[in-house]
């Protein structure tokens, strides 16, 4: 598949490119990146070369479909899907530079990606989010979103640090996307 750009109202996503490699490096800096995603840490230069480069390979092969999410043509975060069968489902995944947190450009951004997720010609069947326990922020967006709670995956995430407890919800196409209650605080 070919890098496929959507536009919101306030945003732009669109592959990461070179000219994104040193927003991405600063903002990856945040002790808070690190902390709930899976991100390197200490994250330097070459992991931004090294994922900007292989991003386009992952819309090539459809295994990842990757967007910086821009504001007026400056980088301000990262999301996207990942195809977790092959035929069906995929799990979306982003983080945001921590200057632009709290201006509603991330639930914008993900909305924008399930509608792609769940249109032609991906017609995904369900995408999931997953999260470490504790990540309130992250939660709050795939709640905003419609995602059903699914439960609490215990030692169910992992990362070259270790194991965490995690939390799992999904939304499927026929779902009304209203938010709807979460034990998660």
């Amino acid at each position: 598949m070919r890098p496929v750009t959507l536009r919101t109202e306030r945003l732009e996503l669109s592959v990461p490119t070179t000219a994104d490699i040193e927003a991405i490096t600063a903002a990856a800096q945040d002790p808070e990146v690190p902390r709930w995603t899976t991100l390197p840490s200490p994250y330097e230069r070459r992991h931004a070369e090294e994922f900007v480069e292989r991003a386009a390979s992952w819309w090539e092969n459809e295994s990842e479909l990757t967007w910086g999410i821009r504001r007026e043509g400056r980088w301000i975060g990262m999301i996207g899907l990942h195809r977790v069968e092959k035929q069906g489902a995929a799990e979306i995944g982003f983080w945001m530079d921590a200057a632009t947190r709290g201006y509603g450009y991330l639930t914008e951004a993900a909305a924008a990606v399930v509608d792609f997720g769940f249109a032609e010609p991906l017609a995904l069947a369900r995408i999931q989010w997953r999260a470490i326990v504790g990540n309130s922020a992250s939660a709050r967006v795939a709640q905003k979103l419609g995602f059903r709670y699914e439960g609490l995956l215990r030692q169910g995430l992992s990362d070259s640090r270790g194991r965490y407890d995690g939390w799992i919800a999904a939304l499927l196409p026929t779902d009304d996307r209203m938010p709807g209650p979460w034990p998660t605080g």
